[in-house]
């Protein structure tokens, strides 16, 4: 029996990359997925294909997680959708860069917006639904909430925010059996890093301090989520694990 068999997550932010792969993975261990999305209807409906391509369940649901009542609804469509929720994702995020004297409000809110707020209420309206069930929460952080990169003030204060929640969350939400942890990808390979103008030359610094000498693939990144949401993982909360390829 796959080791997700009658598990029901809702995976935030599914749409594409490190999302859309922890969205599969799951479903391919035997989950019924919710694949979230803000704007890219057409690519999450291509996630949740695939899935069922492959003889899983999944469904697409639109929900803009910054907005607190929009996050209840993404979870009380997964439990209208499949009964019951297991797993939240809360992968949905954004990233931009800019040195400090060009930070604006503007690109301070839409970071911490979605990345912070998001989080917090989606994760919010999971344990509402846990409570009493038990149930896991895994969120995706990134390597640069312990590893400072220029330019990255306030997308890694928003990671770093991600880190003091998972901690909190553990501690709030293990009496009612729900483990909260935390995956910290570093570089990855997807459809937004490979946009980047300067992708390639980010690239070719990170590998000399990358001991398993590549960067990621979304793949990476989802087979850690699903054995953190696997009852293989039931002794373990609180913890912030970098996925990194031993990244330094």
């Amino acid at each position: 029996m796959a080791k997700l068999s009658d598990k029901v997550a809702v995976v935030t932010g599914a749409s594409k990359g490190i999302g859309a792969a922890i969205a599969e993975e799951l479903a391919r261990d035997g989950a019924a997925v919710i694949v979230n999305y803000s704007s890219s209807a057409q690519g999450a409906e291509a996630v949740v294909s695939r899935i069922k391509a492959a003889g899983g369940k999944a469904k697409a649901v639109r929900a803009d997680v910054s907005k607190a009542s929009e996050a209840k609804q993404l979870i009380d469509a997964a439990v209208s959708e499949f009964g019951r929720l297991d797993t939240l994702v809360n992968n949905a995020g954004v990233y931009e860069f800019a040195p400090i004297e060009q930070v604006t409000e503007t690109h301070f809110d839409r970071m911490f917006d979605l990345n912070v707020k998001g989080l917090l209420f989606a994760t919010q309206a999971a344990a509402a639904a846990m409570d009493g069930k038990g149930g896991t929460v895994i969120n995706i952080g990134s390597m640069a909430s312990i590893s400072p990169i220029p330019g990255a003030a306030v997308y890694s204060a928003t990671k770093a925010a991600l880190d003091a929640i998972t901690r909190i969350a553990a501690i709030e939400l293990g009496p009612r059996k729900i483990l909260v942890n935390a995956v910290l990808p570093g570089p990855v390979e997807t459809e937004g890093t490979q946009a980047m103008p300067n992708w390639d030359q980010f690239k070719a610094q990170i590998l000399p301090r990358t001991p398993l000498g590549r960067v990621g693939e979304p793949r990476d990144i989802a087979k850690v989520v699903s054995f953190l949401a696997s009852e293989d993982a039931g002794w373990i909360t609180g913890q912030i694990i970098p996925t990194a390829g031993g990244l330094s």
